[in-house]
Formats: C-alpha cells, structure tokens, sequence
C-alpha cells in the first residue's frame, strides 16, 4: 500500500463506513472568534465586569441561549466547534470502505 501512495492505518477504519466519514479533517474556521461574536458579546462584557461564569449562565439560559457555549474555546467560532453525531447515518455520504 505505502508504493502506491496510500495510507497502510486506512485498514484500521471501519469497512461499513467512507473514508470520508472517518478522517480527521480539520474544519476551516469561517466564522468570527466566540468572544467576538455579536450574539455573545453581552456576556462576554459580563464576564469582563467580574461576574462568575454561573450568573452569565444563566443569563444566556433567560434569553434562550445555550449556556454550554461558554465552555467552548473563546478564540475560535461556534460553528467550528459544535460537535458532529458520529451515528447519524446520514452525514455517512461516501460508499462504504470496504466497496472503495
């Protein structure tokens, strides 16, 4: 496999699934960093004034947002890091590994 220029650890991946869906591609970071996201920045202004991280918790639990976006890396998008379902067959767009 390694003359012909492939990966030989491709054989460790799941044969029921594409290549596609099982490599570790990093995600390009289109959108502005969490902390200077418009939707965020009010709380982020409240951490800034000292309030604990639980009081601006729950504000963005009152206005309808998730508050575990704050855990989140503050310097990269939300969008870059919100989690995939690994189970949803769906995202699954390629032909299975072992038909490739």
């Amino acid at each position: 496999m390694t003359r012909d220029g492939v990966d030989p650890a491709i054989m460790d991946l799941d044969h029921d699934k594409s290549v596609a869906s099982q490599m570790n591609v990093e995600l390009v970071d289109k959108g502005p960093p969490l902390k200077e996201d418009e939707k965020y920045q009010k709380y982020f202004k409240m951490l800034k004034m000292g309030l604990p991280m639980g009081a601006v918790k729950n504000a963005m639990t009152r206005d309808g947002l998730d508050p575990d976006i704050m855990d989140l890396d503050h310097d990269k998008s939300v969008a870059s890091q919100i989690e995939v379902d690994d189970d949803d067959d769906d995202a699954d767009d390629g032909p299975p590994l072992k038909e490739d």
